[in-house]
């Protein structure tokens, strides 16, 4: 499929080479710590995917609201690296 944005989220992933999308779409990396990988009882596992939920959900508001028809490629793509250092 065509993609415009490709965005990694997983730490291991940030390392890797994405591989080759049709139309070159944008890449950048908002690494969330991986709530798979927690271990504690439930309710550490539970708070461990809300927190990652809400980082995503709040980065994905902010790129939602970018005026990407107003910006050219360089400041996109700086936007969106900067997204990815938001915590929450």
């Amino acid at each position: 499929p065509k993609m415009d944005f490709v965005l990694t989220v997983c730490d291991r992933a940030a390392g890797e080479v994405c591989p080759v999308w049709p139309g070159q779409p944008m890449t950048a990396h908002w690494g969330v710590d991986d709530p798979a990988m927690v271990e504690g009882d439930e309710t550490t596992i539970t708070k461990a995917f809300y927190d990652a939920y809400i980082v995503l959900n709040r980065r994905i508001a902010i790129f939602l609201s970018l005026p990407i028809e107003k910006l050219d490629r360089i400041s996109l793509r700086r936007e969106l690296a900067g997204i990815g250092s938001i915590k929450a």
